[in-house]
């Protein structure tokens, strides 16, 4: 049987009572390493694909949809 460290319990209790605490108060648990980009900030990448237009349409024919069945 393993030997059990009673500091590393101590510090799982206290995360697991938190994380109880936590869903209690908002429904659900949060992610705080999670990093959001703020709508705000000027993203180049962003708007030059939202401004990109196709200057043509490109119709690809198959054989399949070229013969009659």
């Amino acid at each position: 049987m393993k030997k059990r460290n009673s500091v590393m319990e101590q510090v799982r209790a206290a995360r697991k009572q938190s994380r109880e605490e936590e869903i209690k108060a908002h429904g659900k648990s949060i992610n705080y390493r999670k990093v959001t980009a703020s709508k705000l900030l000027y993203n180049r990448k962003k708007n030059k694909a939202d401004d990109e237009v196709l200057p043509y349409l490109l119709n690809v024919e198959t054989k399949h949809s070229l013969s009659i069945y």
